[in-house]
Formats: C-alpha cells, sequence, structure tokens
C-alpha cells in the first residue's frame, strides 16, 4: 500500500519544486473536511486560496457537474451552447454588470481586463496607440503569467524570468494620494485588489477604495478590482468593494465560481469596457464551455441560496474576536474581513510555517504567506462548533515557544 511518504517522493522525483507544500497528502475532502491517504481528518483552513468557498465536493454543484458532462462538456466558442447564455444572465442578475467575459484561470482572467483596458484606452480615451500605461499596487499579486511578473514588486517572482512588458506602474498600496501623484495623460486603468490576500492579508485603510474610485472617475481612468480571491463572499459582501459600496468598471472573478471543481474565471463589466472586443480579438477554447457554464452557475447559486455571504461574516467576526484574545507574546497583529484573516506573527516568532506545520499535526491546515503570516480562510459553510474547535487550537499552537 503506498502511504504519504511514497507519494511525497514521487512528487519529489518527478514534479517540478515550484511549490513548497506542507507534507499532507490529501485523498478525499467533504465539506470543511480533508482525508489523508492513512485516514487522518484535518480542518481545511485555506481553502484552496478561495476556491473552495463552497467547501469540498458541494452535492449539488457535483450533481449540476455530473449533469452536464453526461450531455456535452465543449464545444468551443466556435458555436454556441445552451449554458453559457444562462450563465451571463444569471451573473448580470447577481452583480449588476451588464456583460461578461468568460475565461478559466484567474492570471487568464486578470490578463484579458488589462487587454480590454488598453483597447479601451486607445478606442474611447484616445491615448496614443501602445502608450497606455496601467497603474498597480505595491505587493499586489494577480498571478504568474510574464506580463503578471512584470508588475510584481515581489523578487521572488520576477527574478530571471525578465524581459518584462512595459507599461506598468506601481504606487503604494493603501496610499490615495500616491495614486493620484502617478496619474498622467496615458493611465488607462488602476488594477488593484480590495484586500491584499498573497501579500498576508493586508486590508487598507478606510475609505481607501472609495477615493481610489473617485480619483480615478476623476481622471477618466477605468478602476479594475481583483476580487478572484476576496470575491463571491470571501470577505462577508458578495464583493469586496462592497464594503465600500463601490463599483468599479470591471472586477475580476475566478476560483470560487466554480466551487473548486474546474477552472472557470470571469471579467464582468459593462458594455462600455466588455463590448469593445471584436471577434478575433481575444478568446478561449475552453473559457465558456457548457460544462464550465453549468458548473458555475450551480456555484453562484449555492453561494446565495445557501446563505454563505451572511455566514462569512458572522463567522470572520466571531473568529478574529475570539482569536484576539490570545496571550501569545508571538503575535503582531489579527486583522480580517469575513473568513479572509491573517495572523501576523513577529519577527522573532521565527516563521509562521512552523506553526502550520504543528497546527496538521493537530488536524488543522493553514497556509504561511510572505513568511510571518498564518492565513486562515475556511470555506464559508463552516458551522460554529466547528469554528469553536479551531480556535482552540489556534490559540494553543500560538502558546509554543
Amino acid at each position: 500500500m503506498i502511504n504519504s511518504i511514497d507519494y511525497i517522493e514521487l512528487e519529489e522525483k518527478y514534479g517540478a519544486h515550484n511549490y513548497h507544500p506542507l507534507d499532507v497528502v490529501l485523498e478525499r475532502g467533504e465539506g470543511v473536511w480533508v482525508y489523508d491517504v492513512e485516514g487522518n481528518r484535518y480542518l481545511d483552513c485555506l481553502s484552496a486560496y478561495s476556491a473552495l468557498n463552497q467547501g469540498h465536493v458541494h452535492p449539488r454543484i457535483l450533481e449540476a457537474m455530473m449533469n452536464q458532462a453526461r450531455q456535452l462538456t465543449l464545444t468551443s466558442r466556435a458555436f454556441r451552447n445552451v449554458q453559457l447564455p444562462q450563465l451571463y444572465k444569471e451573473l448580470s442578475e447577481l452583480t449588476g454588470y451588464e456583460m461578461a467575459l468568460p475565461m478559466n484561470s484567474g492570471a487568464e482572467a486578470v490578463e484579458t481586463a488589462l487587454k480590454i483596458a488598453r483597447k479601451w484606452a486607445y478606442a474611447v480615451k484616445q491615448i496614443p496607440k501602445y502608450q497606455a500605461e496601467i497603474i498597480v499596487a505595491g505587493n499586489n499579486f494577480h498571478g504568474r503569467t510574464i506580463s503578471v511578473i512584470s508588475f510584481s514588486t515581489e523578487e521572488l517572482y520576477k527574478s530571471d524570468f525578465g524581459p518584462f512588458t512595459p507599461g506598468f506602474i506601481a504606487v503604494e498600496y493603501g496610499n490615495p494620494e500616491a495614486l493620484e501623484q502617478a496619474i498622467t495623460p496615458h493611465t488607462a486603468a488602476v488594477l488593484i485588489e480590495p484586500i491584499q490576500g498573497e501579500a498576508g492579508v493586508i486590508i487598507p485603510p478606510a475609505g481607501y477604495l472609495a477615493k481610489v474610485r473617485e480619483i480615478c472617475k476623476r481622471n477618466r481612468v477605468l478602476m479594475i478590482a481583483d476580487e478572484i480571491q476576496t470575491g463571491l463572499g470571501r470577505t462577508g459582501r458578495l464583493f469586496a468593494c462592497d464594503h465600500e459600496s463601490i463599483c468599479p468598471d470591471m472586477v475580476i472573478l475566478g476560483k470560487a465560481l466554480s466551487g473548486g471543481f474546474y477552472p472557470v474565471s470571469a471579467v464582468i463589466g459593462d458594455q462600455d469596457t466588455i463590448g469593445l472586443l471584436r471577434p478575433g480579438e481575444h478568446g478561449s477554447t475552453f473559457g465558456g464551455s457548457p460544462l464550465a457554464a453549468a458548473i458555475a452557475r450551480e456555484s453562484l447559486k449555492v453561494i446565495v441560496e445557501e446563505n454563505l455571504i451572511q455566514n462569512a461574516e458572522t463567522m470572520g467576526n466571531y473568529i478574529v474576536s475570539e482569536l484576539n484574545k490570545t496571550t501569545s507574546d508571538h503575535v503582531k497583529e489579527i486583522r480580517g474581513k469575513g473568513l479572509l484573516i491573517g495572523i501576523e506573527l513577529k519577527p522573532e516568532a521565527r516563521g509562521a510555517r512552523r506553526f502550520c506545520e504543528v497546527l496538521k499535526q493537530e488536524g488543522l491546515l493553514a497556509k504561511e504567506t510572505h513568511e510571518n503570516v498564518i492565513r486562515i480562510a475556511p470555506p464559508l459553510i463552516i458551522d460554529r462548533p466547528t469554528v469553536d474547535w479551531a480556535i482552540g487550537k489556534i490559540l494553543d499552537v500560538l502558546q509554543m515557544p
């Protein structure tokens, strides 16, 4: 019988070493729980970076996927299918945006939004051809493609991968004055995460997003919100931007759009942005497939009909309030919105990974980010007894030497 050590050795021998996972080998998931090959049970407090807002193997989404898989999985966009128009309509009714453009991965959707912004710059704002600039925030994370890492400020993501795509300017996150000073007549768009997840669950000052929106409107610049991790209920609102009651020009969705069953992403916006694209200018063989659309439709229904957004707010507020009772000398700050929570440790705590490794031994899977932050982001279906169990484990582990 193959055990965890055997699987780890196979992966290390035959797989690229571009990840540093915890040494747990999972083979089954249900709801908020996952099980390793030895049968040990763990609470998933990462949710595949918020792709599993609906929990593992949600039965409704599974049924939708299986039903569609028996009918038709892929047509390419050379032909139409019955699922995609319904997804378009339901996304519009849920979000208030007029149009959507479906893709697969989150990074693909980011690239799509950037292309639309550049097309808008030349076709609408009349910026001289190929001189459009897009402003991003320092410590951003929008994916791993060449263009996306070109505007990353994290050296690890960029080293050895140049030359880089031009046309991007990074400013300090949370500083609207720095943003406004960076705007020029060539500025087409501002791309921003409402909360920076990968950077360590960095929440901007209150009013920042509203100020960014106002600056963009006044300067005739598009505001693009990357809600791949923060959207679809994770922060206790449909979108994290809803906390400040703003509507960006475009919103990028991914991860939980499929409930973890299939890569599904999308850019949503109005006719004046999404509607600029013409046949042949952009596309994807798998993006908008009948299988993807059927899965996304049911994933959205689960979020709404099972009240996952409200549960994220309630459980998230409770977790933060309880974790703030810690007496651990290791903790610098606990911050979060909804069920996107970061526990920042002091430098002298010697890194967050060792705490995550002990949490794994206690039956809770979390992941370190930016060395000193433990990210806590369980599926939005989590209930109060499970939350209480998790809080107890976390508080105990934070007391370790």
